[in-house]
């Protein structure tokens, strides 16, 4: 079993998958998600999201001005801006 994530900014759907730990700045500072995390809504900070897909593979997105909501096992970041890191 999976986070399942979604990143999306104003323009587009950026990545959306299943997670095994999402770690996000916030303005409280990093949280990392898992499975099974309790609920939060916190205010996204720049930074980067960092995420580790189900298989292990890595994947990096620069983030900022927007929220992170996590209920149940569903973590959805929702950024003014957000792209992928190469």
């Amino acid at each position: 079993m999976a986070l399942n994530v979604t990143l999306v900014s104003a323009e587009a759907e950026v990545w959306t998958g299943e997670a095994s730990l999402v770690v996000a700045k916030t303005t409280e500072g990093e949280i990392g998600f898992m499975q099974g995390h309790e609920p939060v809504l916190s205010i996204l900070s720049q930074g980067q999201v960092r995420i580790t897909q189900a298989d292990g593979q890595k994947i990096v997105a620069d983030a900022r001005d927007g929220f992170v909501s996590m209920e149940g096992d569903v973590l959805t970041i929702v950024a003014g801006h957000a792209a992928l890191v190469d």
